[in-house]
């Protein structure tokens, strides 16, 4: 089989389970409380970094990089 269809299977079936938001991912595990907090700090902090990379990726600063940070980090925490 050719390497490069095995790739975009892989790759197809595992993006639904990335887009998952912070709050998905909690009401699917559950956590109430002290326990909700602290995986929801811990999601926005991981969100934050993997945008601000991605911010970096495609060379953005100033305002550009600001408004697209914003809009990132809500798409991750609560999917806005």
């Amino acid at each position: 089989m050719n390497p490069s269809i095995v790739a975009v299977a892989l790759v197809l079936a595992v993006a639904p389970a990335a887009a998952a938001t912070c709050s998905e991912q909690a009401k699917a595990r559950k956590l109430t409380g002290a326990a909700m907090n602290s995986f929801m700090k811990k999601c926005e902090a991981d969100a934050k970094t993997s945008c601000e990379a991605a911010a970096k990726e495609k060379k953005l600063a100033g305002a550009a990089k600001d408004s697209f940070s914003k809009k990132c980090l809500a798409n991750h925490v609560s999917g806005r």
